[in-house]
């Protein structure tokens, strides 16, 4: 069996939680491949829902292996309170399940001061970044200064290397910054503790990806975010500071492309975002309110990670195009159709007005997109409730045309519809 990779499409936030625990079912092992606890992924079985952060969705299937890949940074404290609270509700979080790639760099209190005070210097000029200590523990990652989890498993190299690492970040700190610094000792102590905890869980990530496609099984590549936060690709420097693209799913497990089958985008029926930036379908007002929700449901648009609302606005077909191109997509999933249930006119977004002139593609560069306003093709509406749908004839006609429409305007098939937060509330489409 091949590797099959779930990608997000848009800005993150498009359910890829959703369809990873629905196709975890017949993988052997689900891996995280980019991102950290950033990224937030909810799944709904029956009346229980489950929030993750840095754990695959895959570790509520019973006897399925997750990874945490090379390419993905690691909040110890995030991670095992995550593991702590799987475990208060019977999922089983020992390291015959979950396993930590040695080659994963770690997130210290070092790095959050220093998001912190990144965001801060910025001023009007701010990302809007968690603040969790990603983009600086990426940071030390490429200068060649990180920490790598395969220090949990020599406690005497990791507390000299915690030691020199947090001395660095407080004279940035307090000399660059003015803020306060670091506890050393603190940071100590806590990280030995870790170590204890998490040493077991060490594993050697594409040799365990590698060997279980050697046995024919299925491997599933859960991404975090989204192509519009790739580095490289997205909406730069409103992005991520990791690859969470296909190319990604590569370098953060430690494997080729040879062994790809299926590259799988996941789009919600409209748009959202978070943080700063260009949004050229973004909404105001009740139009807004009605596609974000209220906050009084785990899924309405606020986020995982932050509780942060997001922002809103009507599908982008350029975007979907775009993801196509970067990630060579096969397939999307289209979720939250069921938003869109009792509005008379649904607004798509199939190219963009630039200074006079139609453009079909995603601009290259932010200030071009920033003089981008949407060319809308206005679909029919349907006002049936369509959560209680299982097969493509269950939906409205007008349902079934606006799928249509997204896939040709995409120009990838869409092979699975949610219409609900629960594990069954899915379409496969024909």
């Amino acid at each position: 069996m091949p590797l099959n990779i779930i990608i997000g499409t848009q800005w993150g936030d498009e359910g890829k939680g959703h369809i990873t625990d629905r196709l975890a079912h017949d993988a052997a092992v689900v891996a995280r491949y980019s991102g950290g606890d950033n990224a937030g992924h909810t799944v709904t079985i029956g009346d229980e829902i489950f929030k993750l952060h840095l754990i695959p969705s895959g570790i509520i299937h019973p006897g399925v292996i997750c990874l945490i890949g090379n390419g993905a940074v690691v909040n110890p404290a995030v991670l095992l309170r995550e593991m702590d609270e799987l475990a208060a509700r019977g999922v089983d979080v020992g390291p015959e399940r979950l396993k930590l790639s040695g080659a994963a760099h770690l997130i210290t209190p070092a790095h959050i001061a220093m998001d912190r005070a990144h965001e801060r210097a910025r001023g009007r000029e701010a990302i809007g970044t968690t603040m969790r200590g990603i983009g600086p523990t990426y940071t030390d990652k490429a200068r060649r200064e990180g920490l790598r989890a395969e220090l949990l498993a020599d406690p005497v190299a990791l507390a000299g290397a915690l030691a020199s690492h947090v001395a660095t970040k407080n004279e940035a700190l307090v000399g660059g910054y003015g803020m306060e610094p670091v506890d050393v000792a603190a940071v100590l102590g806590e990280f030995t503790d870790y170590a204890r905890r998490l040493g077991s869980h060490l594993a050697d990530g594409p040799a365990l990806v590698d060997e279980a496609l050697a046995r024919g099984h299925m491997v599933l590549a859960e991404g975090a975010q989204g192509t519009l936060l790739d580095i490289d690709h997205g909406t730069y420097p409103f992005v991520t500071s990791s690859s969470p693209t296909a190319g990604g799913a590569m370098t953060g497990l430690g494997v080729g492309p040879r062994v790809v089958d299926r590259v799988i985008g996941v789009a919600k029926a409209f748009t959202t975002r978070v943080g700063s930036g260009p949004f050229p379908t973004e909404l105001d007002g009740a139009a807004a309110a009605r596609l974000r929700g209220m906050g009084d449901k785990p899924w309405d648009e606020f986020g995982t990670t932050t509780g942060r609302p997001r922002r809103v606005g009507w599908l982008d077909l350029p975007i979907l195009r775009h993801a196509r191109r970067v990630n060579s997509l096969s397939e999307l999933v289209l979720t939250k159709l069921d938003i869109l249930s009792g509005l008379a006119d649904i607004p798509v977004c199939v190219a963009y007005e630039l200074d006079g002139r139609r453009v079909e593609s995603f601009p290259p560069d932010l200030k071009t997109l920033a003089r981008c306003r949407p060319i809308y093709e206005t679909l029919p509406g349907w006002v049936e409730d369509i959560t209680d749908a299982r097969r493509p004839s269950d939906l409205p006609a007008a349902a079934r045309w606006y799928v249509e429409f997204v896939s040709a305007g995409a120009g990838a098939p869409v092979s699975h519809v949610s219409v609900g937060p629960g594990r069954a509330q899915f379409i496969e489409m024909e």
